[in-house]
Protein backbone atom coordinates (compact mmCIF):
# COMPACT_ATOMS: atom_id res chain seq x y z
CA UNK A 1 0.00 0.00 0.00
CA UNK A 2 1.22 3.67 -0.55
CA UNK A 3 2.94 4.96 2.38
CA UNK A 4 0.57 7.45 4.71
CA UNK A 5 1.62 10.91 5.25
CA UNK A 6 4.08 11.33 8.28
CA UNK A 7 3.11 13.41 10.90
CA UNK A 8 6.23 14.52 13.08
CA UNK A 9 5.32 15.73 16.98
CA UNK A 10 9.22 17.54 17.41
CA UNK A 11 10.67 19.43 20.20
CA UNK A 12 12.46 20.07 23.44
CA UNK A 13 12.13 17.53 26.21
CA UNK A 14 9.61 17.69 28.70
CA UNK A 15 7.15 20.20 26.83
CA UNK A 16 4.41 17.19 26.60
CA UNK A 17 5.27 16.01 23.26
CA UNK A 18 4.51 11.74 24.35
CA UNK A 19 1.36 13.77 26.08
CA UNK A 20 -0.10 14.81 23.32
CA UNK A 21 0.81 11.70 21.15
CA UNK A 22 -0.82 9.39 24.10
CA UNK A 23 -3.87 11.61 23.38
CA UNK A 24 -4.07 11.75 20.17
CA UNK A 25 -3.30 8.17 19.38
CA UNK A 26 -5.72 6.80 22.76
CA UNK A 27 -2.77 5.27 23.74
CA UNK A 28 -1.40 4.40 27.47
CA UNK A 29 2.50 4.69 26.80
CA UNK A 30 5.19 6.03 28.69
CA UNK A 31 5.13 9.47 29.83
CA UNK A 32 6.98 10.58 33.18
CA UNK A 33 7.73 14.03 34.17
CA UNK A 34 11.58 13.53 33.58
CA UNK A 35 13.35 15.19 30.95
CA UNK A 36 14.23 12.34 28.18
CA UNK A 37 11.85 9.56 28.56
CA UNK A 38 11.21 8.71 25.18
CA UNK A 39 14.71 7.59 23.28
CA UNK A 40 12.59 5.92 20.18
CA UNK A 41 10.66 7.03 17.65
CA UNK A 42 6.94 5.65 18.55
CA UNK A 43 4.45 5.41 15.38
CA UNK A 44 0.36 4.85 15.45
CA UNK A 45 -1.77 5.23 12.39
CA UNK A 46 -5.35 7.37 13.55
CA UNK A 47 -7.46 9.93 11.44
CA UNK A 48 -7.43 13.72 11.83
CA UNK A 49 -9.34 15.97 9.31
CA UNK A 50 -10.94 12.64 7.70
CA UNK A 51 -7.98 11.44 6.82
CA UNK A 52 -5.38 8.39 8.00
CA UNK A 53 -1.65 9.42 8.80
CA UNK A 54 1.05 7.85 10.86
CA UNK A 55 1.50 9.90 13.81
CA UNK A 56 4.98 9.52 14.89
CA UNK A 57 6.53 10.80 18.75
CA UNK A 58 9.87 11.76 19.20
CA UNK A 59 12.44 12.20 21.86
CA UNK A 60 13.49 15.71 23.10
CA UNK A 61 15.59 17.49 20.66
CA UNK A 62 19.35 18.32 22.47
CA UNK A 63 22.02 19.92 20.55
CA UNK A 64 24.38 18.65 23.48
CA UNK A 65 24.44 15.72 23.89
CA UNK A 66 27.61 13.32 23.57
CA UNK A 67 26.71 10.25 25.09
CA UNK A 68 27.00 7.35 22.11
CA UNK A 69 23.22 6.17 22.80
CA UNK A 70 21.88 9.93 23.34
CA UNK A 71 23.83 10.87 19.61
CA UNK A 72 21.87 8.14 18.14
CA UNK A 73 19.05 9.25 19.71
CA UNK A 74 19.28 12.60 18.23
CA UNK A 75 20.01 11.24 14.41
CA UNK A 76 16.37 9.23 15.16
CA UNK A 77 15.43 12.90 15.66
CA UNK A 78 16.66 14.53 12.89
CA UNK A 79 15.30 11.50 10.48
CA UNK A 80 12.01 11.56 11.46
CA UNK A 81 11.93 15.84 11.17
CA UNK A 82 13.43 14.76 7.70
CA UNK A 83 11.31 11.79 6.31
CA UNK A 84 8.03 13.80 7.64
CA UNK A 85 5.40 15.39 5.35
CA UNK A 86 4.13 17.70 8.28
CA UNK A 87 5.84 18.90 11.78
CA UNK A 88 3.99 19.70 14.90
CA UNK A 89 5.80 21.87 16.73
CA UNK A 90 5.15 21.67 20.25
CA UNK A 91 6.73 24.43 23.06
CA UNK A 92 6.25 24.87 26.28
CA UNK A 93 4.13 28.15 27.29
CA UNK A 94 5.33 28.28 31.06
CA UNK A 95 9.04 28.38 29.96
CA UNK A 96 8.88 30.62 27.58
CA UNK A 97 10.99 30.90 24.00
CA UNK A 98 14.30 29.44 24.12
CA UNK A 99 17.64 29.46 21.80
CA UNK A 100 17.16 26.04 20.64
CA UNK A 101 13.25 26.52 19.19
CA UNK A 102 14.63 29.49 17.34
CA UNK A 103 17.39 27.03 15.42
CA UNK A 104 14.88 24.89 14.95
CA UNK A 105 12.59 27.60 13.40
CA UNK A 106 14.67 28.88 11.12
CA UNK A 107 15.40 24.97 9.69
CA UNK A 108 11.73 24.56 9.40
CA UNK A 109 10.97 27.76 8.08
CA UNK A 110 13.02 26.71 4.90
CA UNK A 111 10.82 23.44 4.43
CA UNK A 112 7.57 24.01 2.46
CA UNK A 113 5.94 21.39 4.49
CA UNK A 114 3.40 22.35 6.56
CA UNK A 115 4.19 23.22 10.24
CA UNK A 116 1.81 24.27 13.09
CA UNK A 117 3.49 25.61 16.68
CA UNK A 118 1.40 24.03 19.28
CA UNK A 119 2.15 25.78 22.67
CA UNK A 120 1.26 23.97 25.13
CA UNK A 121 0.53 24.16 28.86
CA UNK A 122 -2.28 26.71 28.16
CA UNK A 123 -4.61 25.15 30.76
CA UNK A 124 -6.73 28.46 31.71
CA UNK A 125 -7.55 31.53 28.98
CA UNK A 126 -5.09 33.88 31.51
CA UNK A 127 -2.74 32.06 30.02
CA UNK A 128 -3.10 32.45 26.33
CA UNK A 129 -0.81 35.63 26.32
CA UNK A 130 2.00 33.62 26.88
CA UNK A 131 1.50 32.86 22.99
CA UNK A 132 2.92 35.96 21.96
CA UNK A 133 6.55 35.78 22.37
CA UNK A 134 6.31 32.60 19.82
CA UNK A 135 5.27 34.67 17.47
CA UNK A 136 8.73 35.59 16.71
CA UNK A 137 9.55 32.18 15.10
CA UNK A 138 8.05 33.34 12.42
CA UNK A 139 5.71 30.00 11.67
CA UNK A 140 1.63 29.65 11.45
CA UNK A 141 -0.50 28.54 12.83
CA UNK A 142 0.51 28.97 16.54
CA UNK A 143 -2.33 27.41 18.67
CA UNK A 144 -2.65 27.44 22.27
CA UNK A 145 -3.05 23.60 23.45
CA UNK A 146 -3.22 22.03 27.20
CA UNK A 147 -1.84 18.46 26.30
CA UNK A 148 -2.51 17.64 29.93
CA UNK A 149 -6.09 18.72 29.64
CA UNK A 150 -6.74 18.09 25.62
CA UNK A 151 -7.96 21.44 25.08
CA UNK A 152 -7.00 22.54 21.63
CA UNK A 153 -5.22 19.26 21.02
CA UNK A 154 -7.41 18.05 17.50
CA UNK A 155 -8.33 21.35 16.80
CA UNK A 156 -4.56 22.38 16.36
CA UNK A 157 -3.78 18.42 15.28
CA UNK A 158 -6.92 18.31 12.27
CA UNK A 159 -5.90 21.88 10.76
CA UNK A 160 -2.13 20.73 10.13
CA UNK A 161 -3.82 17.47 8.70
CA UNK A 162 -5.93 19.83 6.38
CA UNK A 163 -2.87 21.29 5.03
CA UNK A 164 -1.44 18.43 3.68
CA UNK A 165 -1.47 18.00 0.13
CA UNK A 166 -4.38 16.05 -1.64
CA UNK A 167 -3.97 12.56 -1.18
CA UNK A 168 -4.25 10.09 -4.37
CA UNK A 169 -7.78 8.18 -4.83
CA UNK A 170 -5.64 4.98 -4.44
CA UNK A 171 -3.19 6.17 -1.82
CA UNK A 172 -5.50 4.15 1.39
CA UNK A 173 -5.70 0.99 -0.63
CA UNK A 174 -4.12 -2.22 0.41
CA UNK A 175 -2.84 -3.94 -2.24
CA UNK A 176 -3.09 -7.64 -1.05
CA UNK A 177 -1.35 -9.72 -4.04
CA UNK A 178 1.80 -7.60 -3.72
CA UNK A 179 4.29 -8.57 -0.61
CA UNK A 180 6.86 -5.78 -2.06
CA UNK A 181 7.41 -2.45 -0.25
CA UNK A 182 8.34 0.47 -2.41
CA UNK A 183 11.81 -1.09 -3.09
CA UNK A 184 10.30 -4.33 -4.11
CA UNK A 185 11.66 -6.40 -1.16
CA UNK A 186 9.75 -8.37 0.57
CA UNK A 187 9.63 -7.79 3.96
CA UNK A 188 11.37 -10.30 6.88
CA UNK A 189 11.26 -9.37 10.33
CA UNK A 190 13.69 -11.19 12.58
CA UNK A 191 12.26 -11.81 16.07
CA UNK A 192 12.66 -13.47 19.90
CA UNK A 193 13.93 -12.88 22.84
CA UNK A 194 16.98 -10.96 23.94
CA UNK A 195 20.51 -12.94 23.06
CA UNK A 196 18.72 -15.66 21.06
CA UNK A 197 21.27 -14.72 17.95
CA UNK A 198 19.12 -12.53 15.88
CA UNK A 199 21.96 -9.91 15.06
CA UNK A 200 24.42 -13.31 14.47
CA UNK A 201 21.94 -14.53 12.26
CA UNK A 202 21.42 -11.22 10.17
CA UNK A 203 25.02 -10.73 9.71
CA UNK A 204 25.47 -14.29 8.22
CA UNK A 205 22.47 -13.63 5.35
CA UNK A 206 23.97 -10.89 4.63
CA UNK A 207 27.90 -12.12 4.76
CA UNK A 208 29.04 -9.05 6.10
CA UNK A 209 29.26 -8.22 10.25
CA UNK A 210 26.05 -5.14 9.65
CA UNK A 211 24.90 -5.20 12.99
CA UNK A 212 26.58 -4.80 15.91
CA UNK A 213 26.95 -8.39 17.96
CA UNK A 214 27.36 -9.14 21.87
CA UNK A 215 26.94 -11.30 24.15
CA UNK A 216 25.10 -8.71 26.63
CA UNK A 217 21.45 -9.31 26.02
CA UNK A 218 19.87 -6.10 24.56
CA UNK A 219 22.57 -4.44 22.12
CA UNK A 220 19.97 -4.30 19.01
CA UNK A 221 18.13 -1.57 20.70
CA UNK A 222 16.22 -0.56 17.88
CA UNK A 223 14.96 -2.03 14.26
CA UNK A 224 17.37 -2.38 11.93
CA UNK A 225 16.91 -2.91 8.11
CA UNK A 226 19.03 -3.97 5.07
CA UNK A 227 18.34 -5.69 1.85
CA UNK A 228 19.39 -8.74 0.52
CA UNK A 229 19.02 -9.83 -3.61
CA UNK A 230 19.48 -13.47 -4.30
CA UNK A 231 18.70 -15.60 -6.51
CA UNK A 232 16.57 -12.32 -8.85
CA UNK A 233 14.79 -11.68 -5.65
CA UNK A 234 15.14 -8.74 -3.11
CA UNK A 235 14.91 -9.62 0.77
CA UNK A 236 14.69 -6.70 3.16
CA UNK A 237 15.69 -8.02 6.61
CA UNK A 238 14.78 -6.27 9.36
CA UNK A 239 16.54 -7.00 12.91
CA UNK A 240 14.42 -6.27 15.91
CA UNK A 241 15.24 -5.18 19.47
CA UNK A 242 15.07 -8.92 21.38
CA UNK A 243 11.16 -8.87 23.57
CA UNK A 244 11.63 -10.21 27.04
CA UNK A 245 8.33 -9.85 29.40
CA UNK A 246 6.64 -6.63 29.91
CA UNK A 247 7.54 -6.88 33.83
CA UNK A 248 11.58 -6.83 32.84
CA UNK A 249 11.29 -3.78 30.99
CA UNK A 250 13.13 -1.78 33.67
CA UNK A 251 14.86 0.63 31.43
CA UNK A 252 13.00 3.01 29.50
CA UNK A 253 14.67 2.57 26.66
CA UNK A 254 14.34 -1.28 26.80
CA UNK A 255 10.32 -0.23 26.61
CA UNK A 256 10.83 2.14 23.97
CA UNK A 257 12.78 -0.81 21.74
CA UNK A 258 9.96 -3.25 22.50
CA UNK A 259 7.38 -0.81 20.66
CA UNK A 260 9.72 -0.03 17.85
CA UNK A 261 9.97 -3.92 17.68
CA UNK A 262 6.25 -4.45 17.63
CA UNK A 263 6.35 -1.50 14.56
CA UNK A 264 8.53 -3.35 12.79
CA UNK A 265 5.70 -6.98 13.15
CA UNK A 266 3.45 -4.91 11.57
CA UNK A 267 4.97 -3.64 8.56
CA UNK A 268 6.62 -6.94 7.97
CA UNK A 269 4.70 -10.09 5.35
CA UNK A 270 6.94 -12.81 6.82
CA UNK A 271 8.46 -13.50 10.35
CA UNK A 272 11.47 -15.48 11.40
CA UNK A 273 11.03 -16.60 15.06
CA UNK A 274 14.48 -17.71 16.64
CA UNK A 275 14.61 -19.66 19.51
CA UNK A 276 16.96 -20.93 21.91
CA UNK A 277 17.82 -24.21 21.33
CA UNK A 278 19.63 -25.06 24.56
CA UNK A 279 16.79 -23.84 26.76
CA UNK A 280 13.47 -24.64 24.11
CA UNK A 281 10.23 -22.48 23.83
CA UNK A 282 9.60 -19.75 26.70
CA UNK A 283 6.69 -18.54 27.52
CA UNK A 284 7.33 -15.18 25.60
CA UNK A 285 8.29 -17.30 22.91
CA UNK A 286 4.77 -18.59 22.42
CA UNK A 287 3.23 -15.13 23.41
CA UNK A 288 5.58 -13.76 20.32
CA UNK A 289 3.86 -16.19 18.17
CA UNK A 290 0.58 -15.50 19.09
CA UNK A 291 1.14 -11.99 18.25
CA UNK A 292 2.64 -12.86 14.78
CA UNK A 293 -0.21 -14.94 13.77
CA UNK A 294 -3.04 -12.45 14.87
CA UNK A 295 -1.31 -9.57 13.03
CA UNK A 296 -1.48 -12.04 10.07
CA UNK A 297 2.34 -12.74 9.33
CA UNK A 298 3.32 -16.07 7.95
CA UNK A 299 6.07 -17.12 10.38
CA UNK A 300 9.10 -20.00 10.48
CA UNK A 301 10.64 -21.23 13.82
CA UNK A 302 14.65 -21.32 14.04
CA UNK A 303 15.82 -23.42 16.76
CA UNK A 304 19.18 -21.99 16.76
CA UNK A 305 22.55 -22.70 18.98
CA UNK A 306 21.88 -26.28 17.51
CA UNK A 307 25.46 -26.65 17.42
CA UNK A 308 25.80 -26.25 21.29
CA UNK A 309 22.98 -29.17 21.37
CA UNK A 310 25.01 -31.16 19.39
CA UNK A 311 28.16 -30.97 20.77
CA UNK A 312 26.99 -32.50 24.43
CA UNK A 313 27.18 -35.42 23.06
CA UNK A 314 24.11 -36.76 24.96
CA UNK A 315 21.44 -38.75 22.29
CA UNK A 316 18.66 -38.72 25.22
CA UNK A 317 18.89 -35.29 26.48
CA UNK A 318 18.73 -34.02 22.69
CA UNK A 319 15.17 -36.79 22.62
CA UNK A 320 14.43 -35.09 26.10
CA UNK A 321 14.55 -31.37 24.40
CA UNK A 322 12.81 -32.25 21.10
CA UNK A 323 9.84 -33.75 23.04
CA UNK A 324 9.68 -30.88 24.91
CA UNK A 325 9.94 -28.42 22.17
CA UNK A 326 6.98 -30.32 20.14
CA UNK A 327 4.56 -30.54 23.22
CA UNK A 328 5.33 -26.42 23.93
CA UNK A 329 4.50 -25.70 20.09
CA UNK A 330 1.55 -28.63 19.91
CA UNK A 331 -0.53 -25.06 19.28
CA UNK A 332 1.27 -23.98 16.33
CA UNK A 333 2.01 -27.27 15.05
CA UNK A 334 1.60 -25.98 11.25
CA UNK A 335 4.54 -23.76 11.78
CA UNK A 336 7.66 -25.27 10.28
CA UNK A 337 10.79 -25.48 12.06
CA UNK A 338 14.35 -24.95 11.34
CA UNK A 339 17.46 -26.69 13.15
CA UNK A 340 20.92 -24.23 12.31
CA UNK A 341 23.78 -22.39 14.21
CA UNK A 342 23.89 -18.65 13.14
CA UNK A 343 27.27 -18.79 14.44
CA UNK A 344 28.83 -21.49 12.14
CA UNK A 345 26.37 -21.10 9.47
CA UNK A 346 24.69 -25.00 9.46
CA UNK A 347 21.55 -24.86 8.31
CA UNK A 348 21.35 -21.10 7.11
CA UNK A 349 21.39 -21.94 3.50
CA UNK A 350 18.02 -23.69 3.92
CA UNK A 351 16.03 -20.25 5.37
CA UNK A 352 15.99 -18.65 1.84
CA UNK A 353 13.93 -21.74 0.29
CA UNK A 354 12.28 -21.45 3.14
CA UNK A 355 10.51 -17.94 2.88
CA UNK A 356 9.98 -18.66 -0.59
CA UNK A 357 7.79 -21.33 0.73
CA UNK A 358 6.22 -19.03 3.59
CA UNK A 359 5.47 -16.09 0.99
CA UNK A 360 4.39 -18.71 -1.72
CA UNK A 361 1.63 -19.69 1.19
CA UNK A 362 1.39 -15.89 1.91
CA UNK A 363 -0.25 -15.46 -1.37
CA UNK A 364 -2.36 -18.87 -2.12
CA UNK A 365 -5.46 -17.88 -3.24
CA UNK A 366 -8.05 -21.30 -3.88
CA UNK A 367 -10.34 -21.75 -6.43
CA UNK A 368 -14.10 -21.22 -4.94
CA UNK A 369 -14.85 -24.52 -6.48
CA UNK A 370 -12.00 -26.18 -4.64
CA UNK A 371 -12.75 -24.79 -1.46
CA UNK A 372 -16.09 -25.45 -1.68
CA UNK A 373 -15.55 -29.57 -2.30
CA UNK A 374 -13.03 -28.73 0.88
CA UNK A 375 -16.16 -27.37 2.99
CA UNK A 376 -18.60 -29.67 1.81
CA UNK A 377 -16.06 -32.87 2.57
CA UNK A 378 -15.55 -31.81 6.38
CA UNK A 379 -18.63 -31.31 6.70
CA UNK A 380 -19.33 -34.78 6.13
CA UNK A 381 -16.37 -35.64 8.41
CA UNK A 382 -17.02 -33.14 11.32
CA UNK A 383 -20.86 -32.31 12.64
CA UNK A 384 -20.80 -28.87 12.70
CA UNK A 385 -22.41 -27.35 16.28
CA UNK A 386 -25.96 -26.87 17.19
CA UNK A 387 -27.33 -23.80 17.78
CA UNK A 388 -30.39 -22.98 20.01
CA UNK A 389 -33.65 -20.64 18.12
CA UNK A 390 -36.36 -20.78 20.65
CA UNK A 391 -37.43 -23.95 22.49
CA UNK A 392 -35.81 -25.46 19.12
CA UNK A 393 -31.89 -26.91 18.70
CA UNK A 394 -30.56 -27.19 14.88
CA UNK A 395 -27.19 -28.00 13.50
CA UNK A 396 -25.63 -24.43 11.98
CA UNK A 397 -25.67 -25.08 7.91
CA UNK A 398 -22.54 -24.07 6.39
CA UNK A 399 -23.50 -22.91 2.61
CA UNK A 400 -20.73 -21.80 1.14
CA UNK A 401 -16.97 -20.35 1.42
CA UNK A 402 -15.05 -17.61 -0.52
CA UNK A 403 -11.52 -16.50 -0.28
CA UNK A 404 -11.42 -12.03 0.01
CA UNK A 405 -7.94 -11.58 -0.06
CA UNK A 406 -4.34 -12.79 0.73
CA UNK A 407 -1.26 -11.98 2.76
CA UNK A 408 -2.85 -13.91 4.48
CA UNK A 409 -5.30 -15.82 2.88
CA UNK A 410 -8.69 -14.60 4.33
CA UNK A 411 -12.22 -16.53 3.46
CA UNK A 412 -15.43 -15.91 4.23
CA UNK A 413 -18.04 -18.84 4.72
CA UNK A 414 -21.49 -18.15 4.93
CA UNK A 415 -24.11 -20.55 7.12
CA UNK A 416 -27.62 -20.13 8.69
Amino acid sequence: MKALPLVAIVGRPNVGKSTLFNRFADKRVLVEDTPGITRDRIAEEIEAAGRRVLLVDTAGLNPDATAPIEVAVQQQVQEAITAADAIMLVVDGQAGRLPLEDELARQLRKSDRPVCVVVNKIDEAAHRQRLHEFHALGLEPLRAVSAEHGAGAWDALDELVAALPAADDDADAPSSESPAGGDGALRIALVGRPNVGKSTLMNRLLGAPRVVVSEVPGTTRDAVDALLEHGGRRYRFIDTAGLRRAARRSEHVERGSALMTLRAIERAELALLLLDAAHGPGDQDIRLLSLLRARGCATALLLNKWDRVEAARDPAAQRRLEAEITRRLRPFADTPLLRLSALTGRGATRILPLVRELDAAHALRIPTAALNRWLRDSVASFEPAMATRGARRRPVKLLYATQIGTRPPRIVVFCS
